[in-house]
């Protein structure tokens, strides 16, 4: 079969290369491949900086957000071949530390975890893939190709989930949220925030175009501009670019006992001066919370699931914007002005 590799830490070594069946030892169920997402990460590891090969192997097949369809399943799986589902990306350490040892290894505390697609194992860009019943979760079938968002929407459902934890410290009854980014993590934030019933507001830089017309479709107030000139204080803010210049305006702009979540990552190549003492004094005396989340245990993908399934397709249908074959693999990984979310389609 077919599958989008790299040797990592070589750049332009990324290939469509033959490969062998997946093996049985990935898990039972085998999986056909409808789509894979691409993102950042994608670009970082065919660029040679990030990416780890399986032990012993010199190519790793990268694809982190799956769609795929059940070919075969044993019985008492819980899946039956037809079924729509995406993969789990990470797996738990072999210790376990303490989080791993109770599935929560997206919080893993040594770092031996490991990731399909990204880290010591191969991941979903191949025509077929092999997974533990464990780490499948079924995807409503109406979402058709836009279950490719399982993965990204993963992690703002986990983002979602700690804010409102960190909220019950106290009586906690958030109005609004500010998302910063326009991207498919940036939009999906949004929505999971109109889901809550929450005033959502999203800001950008552009004034125009489908990002801030699909901002405003979810009946948000888009901003564009600077974080400093918005009018008021969220309760919630999700940050969403990475940006450091952004990441330290938001973390100023939340309400008394607001919550600030770090969902974007830097390239940590740009450096920007700012007064630490105030930002703290303020954060300390507002009883303010800043932190960071990043991938996604089971409970997060099936909240992504739900919060998916619930989502006007309509509006769901526009954040994919490009379907590239696999053969187009590099137009996939070139972003493009309008693009939002580009996938390598592997039925075209």
């Amino acid at each position: 079969m077919r599958a989008l590799t790299v040797i990592p830490g070589r750049a332009g070594s990324a290939a469509v290369v033959e490969v062998p069946e997946p093996s049985l030892e990935d898990g039972p169920i085998l999986v056909r491949t409808h789509a894979v997402g691409v993102c950042g990460t994608d670009e970082e590891i065919v660029s040679g900086t990030y990416g780890w090969a399986p032990e012993g192997e010199e190519r790793l097949i990268i694809g982190h957000e799956s769609l795929g369809e059940v070919l075969e399943a044993p019985a008492g799986s819980g899946f039956k071949p037809g079924d729509l589902v995406a993969g789990v990306v990470r797996r738990p350490d072999p210790v376990p530390c303490l989080a791993c040892g109770v599935g929560e290894w997206d919080m893993c505390r040594n770092g031996r975890y490991t990731e399909r697609g990204i880290k010591q194992r191969h991941g979903f860009a191949s025509e077929r893939f092999r997974i533990e019943p464990n780490f499948l979760v079924p995807i409503d079938p109406g979402l058709g190709l836009h279950g490719v968002l399982m993965e990204p929407a993963s992690i703002l459902a986990k983002a979602w989930e700690h804010v409102e934890r960190i909220g019950q410290r106290a009586r906690w009854a958030p109005r609004s949220v500010l998302v910063t980014g326009v991207g498919p993590i940036g939009l999906l934030a949004a929505m999971m925030g109109q889901q809550r019933g929450l005033e959502v507001h999203v800001l950008a830089r552009s004034p125009d175009g489908p990002r801030p017309r699909l901002a405003r479709a979810l009946g948000a107030t888009y901003h564009a501009g600077e974080v400093t000139d918005l009018p008021f204080h969220p309760d919630v803010v999700i940050e969403c670019t990475g940006a450091p210049e952004v990441v330290v305006a938001a973390m100023q702009q939340i309400a008394p006992a607001g919550i600030c979540c770090l969902a974007g990552i830097s390239s940590g190549a740009r450096r920007i001066c700012f007064d630490g003492g105030t930002a703290e004094r303020q954060m300390v005396l507002g009883n303010e919370v800043l932190f960071g989340s990043v991938n996604a245990n089971m409970r997060h993908f099936r909240a992504a699931a739900e919060a998916l399934a619930r989502a006007d397709r309509g509006w769901l249908g526009q954040l994919v914007t490009r379907r590239e074959p696999l053969d187009r693999w590099q137009s996939a990984l070139q972003r493009q002005k309008d693009d939002i979310k580009t996938v390598i389609d592997f039925t075209l």
